[in-house]
């Protein structure tokens, strides 16, 4: 028997949706801007068209146009269909955010958390592709891709609503069987061990999507630019190290991340995929800009750089 909510649980319940209120229309609005400048510099992807080759009927979106309806395979059940080409698919684009812990982190040489980072380039290209006509979807969700204001909001909603649940336990983007011209978008910081990385990116490539990586990282996770005696503490696992003279590891370190980073490259490049860099005391406005060359294909975008 349902009971009616107690006078604490309302006050708790108001008190997370004002937090969480506070917080989604700044990272909305910085998402915007960013997508705003990054426009006004870029013209229209190149698009393919329809193709011949049957891939699948999906339900009816209230963002699909009335003339996409499959009035033949509609009147065989109550619910209408829409009939998708493989073409269709190819201009489909899947998206991913690392929610892990290891992304709740901001240094004082940053001007934001990694995990606030993401989000914004995330949204400000789902913003983009929305506006260029295709079709987005959230990585490990069982929703087809949606266009147009509806999809970005779908989204947002996911990603921002979902920002004071528990992080997700690891930093590996989830498994999804998704059509063989599909595009994914993977944002994160690619700490895992590299064994494990390199192998969950090719499981997912196995179908022959095609992927781009965007590895988001403090700058001091970067540089490691510490002095003196230090103590390190770990964000996904209960460890801590004190250091000394955090000086006398940095080398070491930095040696250990650019090895990390060339596996990532090489394994990107031999599946045809792109792997971009960022830190987050750089502009969003510039790492949006070479990711969105990338995807459409522009001629004077690198397959494989920093931003």
């Amino acid at each position: 028997m349902a009971t009616e909510p107690s006078a604490s649980n309302h006050a708790a319940t108001f008190a997370e949706a004002q937090s969480i209120s506070a917080t989604l229309p700044p990272l909305m609005a910085e998402a915007e801007r960013v997508a705003n400048t990054v426009e006004q510099g870029i013209h229209g992807r190149r698009r393919i068209g329809s193709g011949e080759s049957f891939w699948q009927y999906r339900r009816y979106d209230t963002s699909d146009a009335a003339s996409a309806v499959d009035w033949r395979q509609s009147a065989r059940s109550q619910h209408l269909f829409v009939r998708e080409n493989e073409w269709d698919a190819a201009q489909s684009m899947w998206l991913w955010c690392d929610r892990s812990a290891s992304m709740a982190y901001r240094s004082d040489f940053a001007p934001c958390l990694k995990q606030e980072r993401a989000l914004v380039l995330g949204l400000a290209l789902t913003s983009l592709l929305t506006r260029a006509g295709e079709r987005i979807a959230v990585l490990g969700q069982d929703e087809m891709p949606t266009s147009g204001r509806t999809g970005l909001n779908r989204l947002s909603n996911h990603w921002l609503g979902n920002q004071h649940q528990e992080s997700e336990p690891s930093g590996l983007p989830p498994l999804q069987a998704l059509p063989k011209y599909a595009s994914i978008v993977l944002i994160g910081d690619f700490l895992d061990p590299t064994d494990d990385l390199i192998s969950r990116l090719r499981q997912l490539s196995a179908s022959g999507v095609t992927g781009h990586l965007v590895q988001v990282m403090d700058p001091a996770e970067v540089d490691l630019p510490f002095d003196g005696r230090t103590e390190f503490e770990g964000i996904e696992e209960d460890l801590k190290l004190l250091v000394s003279r955090a000086e006398s590891i940095r080398s070491a370190y930095k040696t250990r991340l650019a090895t990390h980073q060339a596996a990532l490259m090489d394994m990107a490049r031999s599946i045809g995929w792109s792997f971009t860099t960022h830190r987050t005391n750089q502009s969003a406005t510039s790492a949006l800009l070479s990711l969105y060359g990338i995807i459409s294909g522009a001629p004077d975008a690198t397959q494989i750089g920093r931003s």
